[in-house]
C-alpha cells in the first residue's frame, strides 16, 4: 500500500491536524509515514494544507504532485487540486464553502457539506475537518477508524479532552456518509 494524501484549507480549518492525526494513525498500524506541512504568511485565513504519506514500504520522498487523495475544505483547494488527484483517485469535498461542482469523471469524488454539518450537529465549524476525514478513511482504508481515534487520544493535550467525545462522533458521522454514498 502507498497513499499519498493531501488535505488543504484556510488556515484555521484544520488541514494540517486532520493531516498529522492521519499521519499518527498510520504510526499507530506499524506503517512508514511522512507528514509535510505548507502554510501561507498567514495563519488563520491564508492557506494551509499538507501531504500525508502512509506506506506499507519506505518512503523515497514526501512530496506529490499527483495524490491519490485529496480533502478540499475551500474553494481554491478544490480548484488547485481536482486537476492533480491520479486517475481512480478520490476527491472529497467540504460542499459548504466549494459549492462548484467536481468536472472529473475519471475520479471518484463525494461532497460532504461539512462546515454546515458541524455548525448545525456540534455547533463547531471547526469540527468540518474530521467529518471529512472519517469519510477519508472509510473510503480509502489507508488506516482504521480506530486508530484514528487511538491517535486523537494520544496526540490531543489534556486541555482538550473534552473534545475527544465530539471527534469521535465526527469521525464516525463522516465514515457513515461515506458507507451510505458507496451503497448509493
Amino acid at each position: 500500500m502507498f497513499e499519498q494524501i493531501i488535505i488543504s484549507g484556510f488556515g484555521g480549518q484544520g488541514a494540517l491536524f486532520a493531516g498529522q492525526l492521519l499521519t499518527y494513525a498510520g504510526l499507530e498500524e506499524d506503517r512508514e509515514v511522512a507528514w509535510l506541512p505548507s502554510y501561507g504568511p498567514e495563519m488563520r485565513g491564508g492557506t494551509a494544507r499538507c501531504t500525508v504519506t502512509v506506506s506499507d514500504e519506505p518512503i523515497g520522498s514526501p512530496i506529490t504532485d499527483t495524490p491519490s487523495a485529496v480533502i478540499a475544505l475551500n474553494p481554491p483547494s478544490l480548484e488547485m487540486f481536482e486537476p492533480r488527484v491520479l486517475p481512480g483517485g478520490l476527491l472529497i469535498v467540504n460542499s459548504s464553502i466549494a459549492k462548484e461542482e467536481v468536472k472529473r469523471k475519471d475520479i471518484r469524488s463525494l461532497r460532504i457539506p461539512a462546515t454546515d454539518m458541524a455548525r448545525d450537529e456540534f455547533a463547531n465549524e471547526r469540527m468540518a475537518n474530521m467529518i471529512l476525514l472519517g469519510a477519508l478513511v472509510s473510503m480509502t482504508r489507508v488506516v482504521t477508524l480506530d486508530s484514528v481515534m487511538t491517535a486523537l487520544q494520544k496526540n490531543l493535550p489534556q486541555r482538550r479532552h473534552h473534545l475527544l467525545e465530539p471527534n469521535r462522533i465526527a469521525l464516525q458521522k463522516g465514515w457513515d456518509i461515506a458507507q451510505q454514498a458507496s451503497k448509493d
